[in-house]
């Protein structure tokens, strides 16, 4: 490990099946769902009538008051998970240089919660009815903005707006930050997208689930499940940790991106194959490995005929038909967007550290043309040194990252 690497010191998880790494690592294993029908309205009329809910989560135990009404539902969760992370990776920010500490952390709906109320306030009371940190609240770089000012992070700070590839694209990031100056990075994404606004707005791609189930690589697949939540990591440079003894879950090994432009290309010019491909092989260049070093891959498992079959084609395409186990535990949380790749690179940390990879519930039999060596049923212990993790984001975004012990 070299004193630059960007290692991972800190879990904060708020995801539907569990607060905290420990609780929701052991209803993972377990296989227990987070799915359920929703609550927080009346779906009815609406394109999916359950989701993943953190119903568990209490701003008002959790988010300072003050905090609470100037922001939206998704910053209260990232607030949490960052609360968490910090508390697990024993990091004393008062004692670092203020400017050596960043916030990089992924966006994609932004405060819907938030916006659809001052919004109904606007059309049925009237301007002098909206609240002034409706300004603020919705946009997508609050989370970041927010836990900078609450925990006196004034290094860099940003966010990635790449749907559910933002989570993998904040933690490259967050490596990025490492290697030029900055020694610990508040990181990763969360997720609340579960207001009726929001949904109206998710049911246009065409993409949720028609039966209310979310079931990646099945032959009845017929779309996701949304969910809200995701994790918040901590993540420093290796010198750092090492200098006051922290524990380390793993490294960022390696990572890419690429995109994929609409359907037919530009005007002129052939249409490229799609990108995950490339992404992957371009992953595990970066981190200087084989396919036949990686033990786990993370899917992103979109739980739709078409996304899963180019997903699969793309894991045959390097690893070969059934040559590394596949999992997808997003299946038990619904899809979290912004939180989803965050999450998914939490449960790949714990599946290092206790060597056993976590199944995919919902899935009946993966689809046999696919080809792939699906965990199913029950956790599959196994030795892991590397696990790669894959995101796909709503408009061709494609990312990859590689996680090394």
């Amino acid at each position: 490990m070299n004193a630059d690497d960007a290692v991972f010191t800190g879990l904060g998880i708020v995801a539907p099946n569990g607060i905290g790494h420990e609780e929701y690592w052991a209803a993972t294993l377990a296989g227990r769902d987070g799915i359920t029908a929703i609550t927080r309205f009346d779906p009815d009329g609406f394109p999916v009538r359950v989701a993943g809910q953190v119903e568990a989560f209490s701003a008002e135990e959790r988010v300072p008051g003050r905090l609470a009404v100037q922001t939206d539902r998704w910053t209260h969760l990232a607030f949490g998970g960052a609360d968490l992370a910090l508390l697990d990776a024993g990091a004393e920010l008062a004692d670092r240089p203020e400017y050596e500490l960043a916030v990089i952390t992924a966006g994609s709906s932004g405060g819907n919660e938030f916006g659809q109320r001052e919004i109904q306030k606007l059309w049925g009371q009237g301007p002098q009815f909206v609240g002034v940190y409706q300004s603020i609240a919705w946009f997508y770089a609050a989370t970041t903005g927010q836990l900078s000012i609450r925990h006196g992070l004034r290094g860099p700070c940003g966010v990635r707006v790449t749907e559910q590839a933002g989570g993998l694209d904040a933690i490259a990031d967050a490596r990025r930050a490492v290697r030029t100056g900055s020694r610990l990075v508040l990181t990763g994404g969360t997720e609340a997208p579960l207001s009726p606004y929001a949904l109206v707005c998710q049911g246009a791609s065409g993409l949720l689930s028609g039966d209310g189930h979310y079931r990646p690589f099945d032959a009845a697949a017929s779309g996701y499940v949304p969910g809200e939540g995701g994790a918040i990591l901590v993540v420093e440079s290796a010198a750092a940790a090492a200098e006051r003894g922290a524990r380390v879950y793993g490294r960022v090994a390696g990572y890419a991106a690429t995109f994929d432009p609409p359907p037919g290309g530009a005007p002129g010019r052939p249409a490229r194959p799609p990108g995950l491909r490339r992404a992957i092989e371009l992953a595990l260049a970066d981190a200087g490995l084989g396919p036949g070093e990686i033990g786990v891959v993370f899917a992103d498992g979109h739980g739709a005929p078409e996304p899963d079959r180019l997903e699969a084609e793309a894991l045959r395409a390097v690893f070969g038909p059934g040559g590394v186990p596949v999992t997808a535990p997003k299946s038990m949380t619904g899809r979290l967007y912004a939180g989803g790749s965050a999450l998914d690179t939490a449960t790949a940390l714990l599946a290092l550290r206790d060597q056993v990879i976590p199944p995919t519930t919902g899935t009946a039999a993966p689809a046999p043309q696919y080809e792939i060596d699906l965990v199913l049923g029950a956790p599959r212990p196994a030795p892991l040194r590397h696990a790669l993790v894959l995101a796909r984001g709503f408009g061709g975004f494609n990312a990859a990252l590689v996680l090394s012990l």
